[in-house]
């Protein structure tokens, strides 16, 4: 379904049943990465949402690429169980690096948009400089709500996002000027504060699942300033 029937910049689908497509899928303000079996109509509602063209593969065998890779508009990274076919594939798209970190579910553990990324508190000195040189921004250390799975806490583009619901002011704030954006907070697939685990967008628009109610909704809309 589309979001309250007109506002076409913000789309509900699941993947085989399941609403948590933030997992499943990545995207950027001009790709995205689907799952090799997702259905006609979902890569037609990807595309139309977010104005982009979509691309079917694999990370490592399994379709839970959202948690596997992470991009923005100038680079991805992927984890290191990447299989050589799916990595050659990736590479015809995007700018991609395999980080060989044992933080390998690098979706969950980076936190990006084209301004700066917030990383896991334990990825090494050498995927620091990877992260910064393949994605092209500041990276920091940090943690969202206590919480070192920073991919999964928020969802961002360059123009907003949503947090987490329990972020504290000042921290909020912090992550505000560090990406340069609105950001507020919110959950999504009915009460979920993992929001990065519940959707994908980009500037132009949000694609999450259809257990998102419409109070959600709406707060998705004003954060992502839709």
């Amino acid at each position: 379904m589309f979001f309250r029937g007109f506002n076409l910049a913000i789309a509900q689908i699941d993947v085989a049943g399941n609403p948590y497509i933030g997992i499943f899928c990545a995207a950027n303000e001009n790709i995205a990465f689907l799952p090799i079996d997702f259905e006609k109509k979902s890569i037609k509602k990807v595309t139309e949402t977010l104005k982009i063209e979509t691309f079917p593969t694999l990370i490592a065998g399994s379709r839970l690429i959202g948690s596997l890779l992470v991009m923005n508009s100038n680079g991805a990274m992927v984890n290191n169980f990447v299989e050589t076919k799916e990595i050659l594939k990736l590479r015809k798209y995007i700018n991609v690096t395999i980080l060989n970190d044992k933080l390998n579910a690098v979706g969950n553990n980076i936190l990006a948009n084209d301004h700066g990324a917030l990383v896991h508190n334990k990825f090494s000195k050498k995927s620091i400089t990877e992260i910064e040189d393949t994605l092209d921004v500041e990276v920091i250390k940090g943690t969202i709500v206590g919480l070192k799975t920073v991919g999964t806490t928020a969802a961002i583009t360059n123009r907003g996002g949503l947090c987490h619901p329990k972020v504290k002011s000042d921290e909020l704030e912090f992550l505000r000027a560090f990406f340069k954006i609105d950001l507020i907070t919110g959950t999504a697939n009915y009460g979920t504060p993992l929001i990065g685990a519940c959707l994908i967008a980009n500037s132009k628009g949000v694609v999450t699942g259809t257990t998102t109610t419409g109070i959600e909704l709406g707060r998705i809309e004003d954060g992502f300033n839709l």
